[in-house]
C-alpha cells in the first residue's frame, strides 16, 4: 500500500503539506534557523501523528470493549539525541482516560495499539513507553509486559 502527500514551498522554511484526504497542514522552522513560525515543526508533527494514530486505535478498541469514555487526552513527550540526526530515542505517551473504564481493558487497548495496530509507532525506531492515568490516578501496567508503565 502506498501513501502520498505533497509539500509545497511557501518561501523561506515554510511548507504547506496536503494528503489524499484533502486536508492540509502548515510546517515551518523556528526563527533562529530562518523560519517564520507559520506552522508546526516537523518533529512536533511526527509526535502529533503518533498521538493521532494510537488515540484512534485506543478509542475504537475501548468502544468495542463497551468501555464508556467521559474524557480522553494524550501528552506525548519525545527525547531526542543531542547530535545529528536528532532523532527521537524515547517517546513517552501519557494516556489520560476518564470514565467507567476497567484498568485492565484500558491497558489491553493501549498494548493492542502499540503492538498490532498503530502504524506510526511501528515506523519509529524510538522506544515507546506508555503511561496510563485513569480518572486522575497513574495505573501500573500488569499482564503480558509486567512491571510498571
Amino acid at each position: 500500500m502506498e501513501m502520498q502527500i505533497q509539500a509545497n514551498w511557501q518561501g523561506k522554511r515554510h511548507f504547506i503539506a496536503e494528503g489524499a484526504s484533502g486536508h492540509s497542514v502548515s510546517i515551518d522552522a523556528k526563527a533562529d534557523v530562518g523560519g517564520e513560525d507559520k506552522g508546526v515543526r516537523p518533529m512536533e508533527l511526527l509526535l502529533m501523528g503518533l498521538a493521532g494514530c494510537t488515540g484512534i486505535d485506543v478509542t475504537m478498541i475501548l468502544e468495542k470493549m463497551r468501555q464508556p469514555l467521559d474524557g480522553f487526552r494524550m501528552e506525548v513527550r519525545g527525547i531526542r539525541r543531542e547530535e545529528h540526526p536528532q532523532a527521537f530515542t524515547e517517546i513517552h505517551i501519557y494516556y489520560y482516560i476518564d470514565g467507567q473504564v476497567d484498568e485492565q481493558k484500558a491497558w489491553r487497548a493501549i498494548r493492542l495499539s502499540e503492538e498490532t495496530y498503530c502504524s506510526a509507532s511501528a515506523s519509529l525506531k524510538a522506544d515507546i513507553v506508555p503511561h496510563l492515568i485513569l480518572n486522575g490516578v497513574e495505573v501500573a501496567q500488569t499482564g503480558a509486559h509486567g512491571g510498571q508503565a
